[in-house]
């Protein structure tokens, strides 16, 4: 006798982790549980353009370049390491002016270099933000906040889902007049992405900088875990 219960949908990804051990004798019982784990983000990720234009393209280029490096200058000025500072993309287009019937007209260059930073002292994010706006930064987007090391929350998540899996199955166990003898199999996967929450006072600027407010983030594990019953 199988006895199934999606007690939780897990995600569509292919199982993270799968332990198998010898065929049940007895009644097989799937249970599905989430387990969940919180923790404050300690790194920001912030992607920083600077788009040029000019007639020429060497042009548009040389500007570009002069302003980016001066963005970067103050990333380094604002405690950001090299390591957190990577070039995303580099682009340079030609730029036209259309008309009503008429081909296209050539009018200059639009040059652009964006950077993609990470910030791990969030208190600072939004200095750090407002510096690469005056050093010549002209297009932000973010922060994506994350944990750096979530292996630790992960674990916890791992250790709630299997209780709540393992709770789960005496109860239906002894709704059914049976015990629970052993686990047979336990498949991983994680959850579908962060859950941020507000909290206050976690990574809060100054009043006359851009406020970055960290919250917290929520880790989760689903596991599918089969039982034998007796």
């Amino acid at each position: 006798m199988k006895i199934l219960l999606p007690l939780a949908i897990l995600a569509a990804a292919p199982a993270f982790a799968d332990v198998t051990t010898t065929p049940i004798a007895g009644t097989e019982l799937d249970v599905s549980a989430t387990g969940t784990s919180t923790r404050a983000p300690d790194i920001a990720t912030i992607g920083a353009g600077v788009v040029t234009q000019a007639p020429k393209a060497g042009d548009a280029m040389a500007a570009n370049a002069k302003a980016m490096t001066a963005t970067i200058a103050a990333l380094k000025h604002a405690g950001v390491a090299d390591r957190d500072i990577q070039t995303q993309s580099i682009n340079l287009q030609p730029q036209y002016r259309y008309g009503d019937n008429q081909p296209p007209v050539l009018t200059g260059y639009q040059a652009s270099n964006r950077v993609s930073v990470r910030i791990r002292d969030l208190t600072g994010a939004g200095g750090v933000i407002d510096a690469l706006v005056s050093a010549g930064a002209n297009q932000i987007d973010g922060p994506t906040l994350s944990v750096e090391h979530p292996e630790a929350a992960l674990d916890e998540a791992r250790a709630k889902a299997l209780a709540t899996a393992r709770t789960r199955a005496e109860l239906y166990a002894k709704a059914a007049g049976l015990t629970v003898r052993r686990i047979v199999r336990i498949s991983e996967s994680e959850g579908s992405g962060p859950i941020v929450r507000p909290m206050a006072m976690m990574a809060r600027a100054k009043a006359d900088t851009t406020p970055v407010e960290a919250g917290e983030q929520e880790l989760t594990v689903n596991l599918s875990v089969v039982f034998e019953l007796n």
